[in-house]
């Protein structure tokens, strides 16, 4: 069989359309536009790139951005300095700082000096605490992506064994209480929680309904690891050498794509799948929080 295409653009464009369309009414209502401040630090290419994505996404849907660029060489002390400016702005709605940061800082203790209530990727352990307990939160994107996919493809988690391969506070673990603990058809799974180190991780894999696969690890999940008919959300992007492309790379998943595709039902592509989901959710994320509507002020 031949996997059915989850078309992450399609349906990243469909949730952009509607936040572009309610920041407009929420603009008529004589609101300010929303505020989303970057923070990135260094000069590495990728992140640049990671950034310059999500504010033409800002552009797009009528939120204003701006991304303050910081050496690489920032102090913890100054950076926190930088961030507490943010967190006082009343002009700014939600902040995000691109990771992966300088060996020197330490990325949690960066993440808690943003004021949780424009922690609008989610990351900062009172969301990511909500979030197991089930109370109203800024949802992790990439994760929260998942789910859009999920809805808008039809694609009941009740009842389902889902095998997370990755626990990456940013999308396995987040991902695996989602699924778990939400309501509708986009919850109440079973939820097998493995890494790219799980001994015999084919004997988890091969038994999931859906296998979605996070470890950062090209060609992990090969046909012969999985059944039939399962579902399959690659998260992974890696780039790895293509002499025969312009750039000297491609971008690949987690998933050797064409084996696994011939024995899914569904599949991700990379890149189009989960990527465009993340920077939608982080619109509507943005959103929220400039309506005060997770965390009312």
């Amino acid at each position: 069989m031949a996997a059915n295409i989850i078309d992450g653009k399609k349906v990243a464009s469909i949730i952009r359309e509607q936040v572009k369309q309610d920041v407009r009414d929420w603009t008529n209502l004589g609101n300010r536009p929303p505020k989303l401040q970057a923070i990135v630090l260094g000069n590495d290419p990728a992140s640049h790139s990671y950034v310059g994505a999500k504010m033409r996404a800002c552009e797009e849907v009528g939120i204003a951005s701006d991304t303050l660029k910081l050496s690489d060489t920032i102090s913890a002390q100054q950076l926190e300095d930088e961030i507490r400016y943010f967190n006082e702005d009343e002009n700014t709605d939600g902040i995000l700082v691109q990771l992966p940061l300088p060996s020197h800082l330490q990325a949690l203790t960066v993440i808690e000096s943003i004021d949780y209530r424009k922690d609008v990727d989610g990351f900062h352990p009172m969301n990511v605490g909500r979030l197991a307990i089930g109370q109203p939160n800024f949802k992790s994107c990439t994760p929260a992506g998942v789910l859009e996919l999920f809805k808008y493809y039809s694609i009941q988690t009740k009842g389902k064994h889902v095998v997370i391969v990755g626990g990456s506070n940013i999308v396995g673990s987040p991902l695996a209480v989602m699924l778990s603990r939400e309501k509708g058809d986009t919850g109440k799974a079973t939820v097998t929680k493995c890494h790219k180190f799980t001994k015999d991780l084919t004997k988890h894999t091969i038994d999931a309904d859906i296998l979605v696969i996070a470890a950062g690890s090209p060609g992990l999940i090969t046909g012969p690891m999985i059944k039939e008919g399962v579902v399959v959300i690659d998260v992974g992007i890696n780039r790895i050498a293509d002499p025969n492309s312009e750039k000297g790379y491609k971008l690949v998943g987690d998933a050797d794509f064409k084996s696994v595709s011939e024995r899914a039902s569904w599949i991700t592509p990379v890149p189009g799948g989960v990527g465009p989901m993340t920077v939608a959710m982080l619109m509507k994320n943005t959103l929220l929080a400039a309506k005060k509507s997770i965390y009312p002020r």
